[in-house]
């Protein structure tokens, strides 16, 4: 990727775009993880299978935890990503860690939560201080619920 990085700048006489850095590994990874996550996983009618399929593709899920059929979970921040133990995330989830041009930021669901079936959950980081979104621990989520910006969500 070095020399085609270094053609790029040649030829157009600007800055490479960042995706010149990557290696080829991560060239060839993303688009089968993206594949794994939103096509496979995303349509299996097993949830040991759904949840083997996200481990394998670098989800931090923990033990016990049932993630619905139809669930988005962030391919590009599969890292940025943690699913505590006996968390229930209901069909049709939508977890997103970005927007256009904003900062990865973290989606941390701590133990015993409960998400509601079409909630979005979005770490959106407009007037956010790096924070993301946490989900404390045995917290409810409504369904058809949105969750935006720096939140912490905590049973009371």
């Amino acid at each position: 990727m070095k020399l085609a990085k270094k053609l790029y700048e040649l030829i157009t006489k600007k800055e490479a775009p960042y995706y010149y850095n990557y290696s080829i590994f991560k060239i060839i990874g993303k688009p089968i993880r993206k594949w794994l996550c939103q096509t496979v996983a995303y349509n299996c009618p097993f949830n040991c299978i759904r949840i083997f399929i996200y481990k394998i593709c670098g989800f931090k899920i923990g033990r016990h935890t049932f993630i619905g059929m139809h669930t988005y979970l962030d391919d590009m921040c599969y890292d940025l990503m943690k699913i505590g133990n006996n968390v229930t995330i209901s069909y049709g989830v939508y977890f997103a860690c970005h927007g256009k041009n904003q900062k990865h930021l973290p989606i941390i669901i701590e133990d015993g939560a409960y998400i509601g079936m079409r909630a979005n959950i979005i770490s959106n980081n407009k007037n956010c201080k790096d924070k993301g979104i946490t989900i404390g621990k045995n917290s409810i989520i409504g369904a058809c619920s949105l969750i935006k910006m720096y939140q912490i969500i905590q049973q009371q």
